[in-house]
């Protein structure tokens, strides 16, 4: 898949129960339509929903805090907003055109997540940087710029820190 627009992760060999329990909370939010692939990466499924994924990761959020019980297979849940093809120039390009709703006071960091790739975690984040002028802030940074890559393609976000859902961390209530 090529086209995702969500990074599912699961445990190891848990992967089929996370994919269809992520299909049904789709179809529960609205989406009967959505598709979700297993990779060959342990744990770590591709689904695309016609929903926003940032809305998916709050009401994924609500849920969580509501019917904790409703998520059992479903580990973390990265919304992406664009995928392109996991290369040095294509990643920087699409990182500075999302990076455009960082605002001239707001600080980024880069984080690099990448599995199956030759590719050089701060090479990347050298290359994606150079495209984000804004004042970098390791520890507590306004704005995510989110690289991750999946074999050859990468999937690129600008979020805020709190964008991305972990059932662990709804679960315990931070």
């Amino acid at each position: 898949m090529h086209d995702f627009n969500l990074i599912v992760t699961s445990s190891r060999f848990r992967e089929e129960e996370a994919c269809d329990e992520m299909l049904d909370l789709l179809g529960s939010f609205g989406d009967s339509s959505a598709e979700a692939e297993i990779t060959e990466i342990r744990g770590i499924i591709l689904a695309r929903t016609a929903l926003d994924p940032l809305s998916v990761v709050e009401r994924l959020k609500k849920l969580a805090a509501d019917e904790p019980w409703d998520i059992r297979y479903v580990m973390r849940v990265v919304p992406i907003e664009k995928v392109v093809p996991a290369e040095l120039e294509d990643i920087q390009g699409a990182a500075s055109d999302l990076a455009a709703r960082i605002g001239p006071e707001d600080s980024f960091r880069v984080t690099v997540e990448k599995r199956h790739s030759a590719l050089h975690s701060m090479e990347i984040i050298e290359y994606v940087a150079e495209a984000v002028k804004r004042k970098v802030n390791l520890t507590d940074p306004d704005w995510v710029v989110l690289v991750e890559i999946v074999g050859k393609d990468a999937g690129v976000s600008v979020v805020r820190k709190d964008m991305i859902f972990s059932s662990v961390v709804e679960k315990r209530g931070s």
